[in-house]
């Protein structure tokens, strides 16, 4: 191939469709029309396109057009303002009344309503099938895909499948009546290759529950579900497409797609097809691996290639996970790969169809001009365009190649919201082709649409998360990625390493050395209580004396050492862990049967504390300036209290406890740590970690004990300056209780911290979006069974929307599969011990006196036995229930109804703790409200209530939850430390240093 021919093939090919389309409008950016003047208001103004595009989402919940008009008003008109005028400009005969949202409210319905049908084929099939006989009478064919996008139950999704089926039999019983596009080549098929029928299948609307942790499982179920449409397209002779979601599912997608491609029922059958994104680097690498399947195993193989619709979502996911994205993030690079990908498929034509999808005319042309060169034949590629946009480039492409399919979705408004919102956010943003070819007036910005795009930069990898650390001081932690097969693998290894290791024993540290303690304590895996995870010593009360008298000799040097030299360690601790992750994460799987993702986000945020309160520690080691006139010189500054006793929870055992001791060390105590005895071992994991560092002799000390006895010892202690206990309501009552009062040769007054725990609510407003907020609480109420201080334990709906939340809701944990949590398919694990089930399982049993039971899942018979306890919803709860004051700390949900939001707030504020709380809701009036009147530590609005990240969501709340400060958050190391204000006079003999430029004190 001659590429500078090919170039200017290319660039030509470009030219001849621009003219093409010159002068021709796109209905959407058509002025003419409201839908063009809208749009055009949403690229002038990126507020108001804020505000629409929120406003769109929310529309089809809202029950009528009093609601309408109320959120019209919110979202556009605020008091001293008026509704824009592009939603009324063209009516006749304005007066002042029609300026309002409830006059407005119907007509802006019916508007956004012919909005979505530009984008949507219909409603429902009945709706949709004229459309598509329309559009083949026009030479144009289609990809149908069926809209919803969020299964969140079994039931949900068996309900897809059969929809998939159901759509098949239609489009078969349809397309008696078309005729075949394309020259007459002797078939019944488009264009001599192509079936009539084509639909597109999401892989996540087959299967809740799919998740790149369960890779195998999630493979494998959505290969089940996908089996039967595949083998009824057989049948009647259609094509499938899978089509490419986010990229956590993306390997699951071409797992599945070769799985089914293998087998014998389909393996002579070409008509089975994959979407691949270009806005993916590691798509490259995607189809070299695909192409090398095919030719080797001589399958053909169909691929659909597009740009990608998840951009805006990946580039956010990432930020939040503090990975490096995982798109291109310039567009050009994105248009380059597209156009090496393309050439790739076509030299591969023999094997590999491409379906190209695009509105880019630079890209069309590429692809036309690349086959022609290399002499494709014209049955081994199409193009494709989305249905309802870029009309003129439709017809073109029609014009010059005859083979043209539109992808279009089938289905209600309301699931079809994410897919319309994706469709304006494309068409608006300043680097659409479509934008620039139909809306910009600007010649450069429709050029720029055109123009060979660049290639990717040497440097165009993402900035590290090293580097961005240093940039900002902090950066939280990159989550692992379990979308690849590496990561998977690694856990899965140190899960069995964990499982086939001999049970070691862990002694006590005191002082730099190890004591045996005074007995072992044998820590199980609650999921197999016969097996014994590791022996830990326990501390006597000689023992603890012994910690309590180095820690205080120690505390001196350590108080006195320079803040950066201190936090040196807590950063080496940190290093240590990264490296050490797969095996700190298997054991939290192994010892507290916690989820793989959860036992890794736990790790994760202990790295992070250890990172933060190193970072924070320059606010405030070297003191700080206060104001001071000449002749005087103040000074503040903080310092260690002295002898520290950490007390840490079973429930995050790394994350907690590296929280405390770091805080505590960082600030300059000294540490007696005692882990639960639920976790012992990762307690001792912990200790051997400090140890690794170098830490001075007696800094920290690894006193685990049992009974109360040693508690009421330690607290007591006059040696003992600070307590940073978490834990329950009751244990915290009593350390507070005991460290107030005076023991015989204490010198200061002891400080506690503590974190006891929440009865925490979610708020369901009536116009939520009810599969975020369905697929939050199930994770709030029951990940990790439930057994997190930040658990959703009540959940307050609104009453419109009562009924279809709990229906959703109940199919939805019903769906949540029990067992050991080694095994990654399982979402649900056991609770702590037989103590903890015993207490949760009478907590049941009070609460089916007192409110109705709506759910209760049933346990596998092989777990009955075990330290199990199922999910359990409970409706009819009244505040004073006990299930509405007591914190449980397992799987127990109880759901309460409101009438109003007020009401809703009254109810989420009428209990004695105050730790988390979250509101789902579209009405900006009540998130406002709700962050003024919702009495939490942490708020969470339309999101997850769990899961709180160290920086950006310091972490703790008030009333019987604990003492108003957040760990992880900028003020929580002062608690640590006592402060010390230096006041200098610095006037000798009438003469203070000052600069005499500057008029500055000058320190000497």
């Amino acid at each position: 191939m001659d590429f500078d021919q090919l170039a200017a093939a290319i660039r030509q090919r470009t030219s001849d469709l621009q003219e093409q389309i010159a002068g021709r409008k796109s209905v959407i950016f058509d002025r003419r029309h409201w839908t063009g003047r809208v749009l055009t208001a949403a690229m002038e103004d990126d507020a108001f396109r804020v505000r629409l595009f929120r406003f769109i989402d929310v529309l089809p919940s809202l029950p009528n057009e009093a609601a309408i008009a109320a959120q019209l008003e919110e979202y556009f008109a605020w008091p001293g303002t008026e509704l824009p005028a592009v939603f009324y400009e063209d009516l006749e005969g304005e007066s002042a009344e029609i300026l309002t949202g409830k006059t407005l409210a119907p007509l802006i319905k019916k508007r956004i309503e012919q909005l979505a049908a530009q984008f949507i084929v219909g409603r429902d099939l009945a709706q949709a099938l004229p459309v598509l006989d329309d559009l083949r009478e026009r030479g144009l064919t289609f990809s149908l895909d069926l809209l919803g996008e969020a299964t969140l139950s079994e039931n949900e999704a068996h309900a897809f499948r059969s929809s998939y089926l159901e759509l098949l039999n239609a489009l078969h019983a349809q397309q008696t009546h078309w005729r075949t596009l394309g020259p007459d080549k002797g078939t019944e098929l488009d264009w001599g290759c192509a079936p009539k029928i084509n639909i597109s299948v999401k892989p996540s609307s087959l299967y809740s529950q799919i998740s790149p942790v369960d890779f195998n499982g999630s493979v494998a179920k959505v290969a089940d579900r996908l089996r039967p449409i595949y083998a009824r397209a057989r049948e009647i002779g259609a094509f499938v497409c899978i089509d490419m979601e986010q990229r956590q599912y993306k390997n699951i997608s071409i797992a599945v797609y070769k799985q089914l491609k293998r087998e014998a029922a389909f393996r002579g059958y070409p008509h089975l097809g994959l979407v691949l994104q270009s806005y993916l680097p590691e798509t490259a690498t995607d189809l070299d691996d695909l192409l090398h399947f095919a030719t080797s195993e001589n399958i053909p193989i169909s691929v659909r290639l597009a740009k990608g619709a998840y951009w805006d979502y990946e580039i956010v996911n990432a930020a939040l996970h503090n990975r490096p994205p995982p798109v291109f993030t310039a567009k050009e690079e994105t248009d380059a790969a597209f156009e090496r990908l393309a050439a790739t498929i076509l030299r591969h034509h023999r094997h590999c169809h491409l379906a190209c999808a695009t509105h880019n005319i630079r890209s069309i042309a590429a692809v036309l001009e690349t086959a022609r060169h290399l002499g494709v034949p014209e049955e081994r590629y199409e193009f494709q365009v989305l249905y309802g946009m870029g009309e003129p480039i439709r017809e073109a492409l029609l014009t010059t190649t005859g083979r043209v399919r539109l992808y279009g979705p089938c289905g209600e408004l309301l699931p079809g919201m994410a897919y319309l919102v994706r469709r304006l956010l494309e068409n608006t943003a300043s680097t659409s082709f479509l934008r620039a070819s139909f809306a910009e007036t600007n010649r450069d910005q429709t050029a720029a649409g055109t123009k060979r795009p660049a290639a990717p930069p040497g440097n165009s990898k993402p900035v590290s998360a090293e580097k961005r650390q240093e940039d900002r001081g902090f950066g939280n932690e990159p989550a692992l990625d379990f979308t690849l097969a590496a990561t998977r693998r690694l856990f899965a290894a140190a899960v069995a390493a964990g499982e086939k290791r001999t049970p070691a024993a862990h002694p006590l540290y005191i002082g730099g050395r190890e004591y045996p303690g005074a007995g072992l304590l044998a820590s199980t895996d609650p999921a197999e209580p016969e097996r014994i995870i590791g022996l830990v010593g326990q501390a006597s009360p000689s023992d603890l004396t012994r910690a309590l008298d180095t820690a205080r000799a120690a505390y001196p040097a350590w108080r006195d050492l320079d803040y950066r030299r201190r936090t040196a360690f807590l950063q080496a601790a940190a290093v240590i862990m990264r490296r050490e992750r797969y095996d700190l994460a298997a054991l939290q799987v192994l010892e507290c049967g916690k989820q793989w993702s959860e036992a890794a986000g736990d790790v994760d945020e202990a790295i992070d504390f250890f990172e933060y309160y190193a970072w924070q520690m320059q606010r405030w080691g070297a003191g700080q300036s206060l104001p001071s006139p000449a002749g005087e010189e103040n000074i503040a500054r903080w310092q260690g209290r002295g002898v520290a006793a950490v007390i840490a929870p079973w429930n995050f055992p790394m994350a907690i406890s590296c929280g405390m001791t770091a805080a505590a060390l960082a600030a300059g105590n000294t540490v007696l740590y005692k882990p639960s005895n639920r976790s012992p071992v990762c307690g001792a994991r912990l200790a051997a970690i400090f140890r690794q560092t170098g830490l001075p002799d007696g800094v920290f000390n690894f006193v685990p004990f049992s009974g109360a006895a040693g508690g009421d010892f330690l607290i007591s202690h006059p040696d003992l300056d600070l307590i940073a206990f978490t834990g329950s309501l009751e244990v915290g009552a009593a350390i507070n209780r005991q460290a107030a009062a005076l023991s015989p040769g204490q010198r200061q007054i002891k400080k506690v911290i503590t974190e006891m725990g929440g009865k925490n609510a979610i708020i369901v407003d009536a116009d939520a979006d009810l599969d975020a907020a369905v697929s939050a609480v199930v994770a709030a109420a029951f990940g990790y069974q439930g057994q997190k201080c930040s658990a959703c334990s009540r959940v307050i709906v609104l009453a419109p929307v009562y009924a279809k939340f709990v229906s959703r809701l109940i199919d939805a944990t019903a769906s949540l599969k029990i067992g050991p949590a080694a095994r990654p398919e399982n979402t649900l694990g056991p609770v702590i011990d037989g103590e903890a089930r015993d207490q949760i399982r009478a907590a049941i049993e009070a609460g089916k006196k007192e409110a109705t039971l709506l759910f209760a899942a049933e346990l596998p018979p092989d777990l009955a036995a075990g330290n199990y306890v199922a999910p359990v919803i409970f409706g009819d709860v009244a505040p004073h229930h006990r299930l509405a004051r007591e914190e449980i700390f397992g799987p127990v949900l109880g759901v309460f109804r409101a009438t109003s939001f007020t009401e809703a707030l009254a109810l989420a504020n009428d209990s004695p703790y105050a730790l988390t709380g979250g509101v789902f809701s579209r009405r900006p009036s009540h998130l406002e409200l709700a962050t003024q009147r919702f009495l939490v530590g942490n708020l969470y609005l339309n999101r997850t209530i769990t899961g709180a990240k160290v920086g950006r969501q310091p972490f703790g709340g008030f009333k019987l939850s604990g003492i108003g400060f957040q760990a992880g958050g900028p003020d929580y190391l002062l608690q640590f430390m006592t402060a010390s204000t230096i006041s200098e006079n610095t006037l000798r003999r009438g003469f203070a240093p000052l600069d005499q430029a500057t008029g500055a004190k000058i320190r000497l």
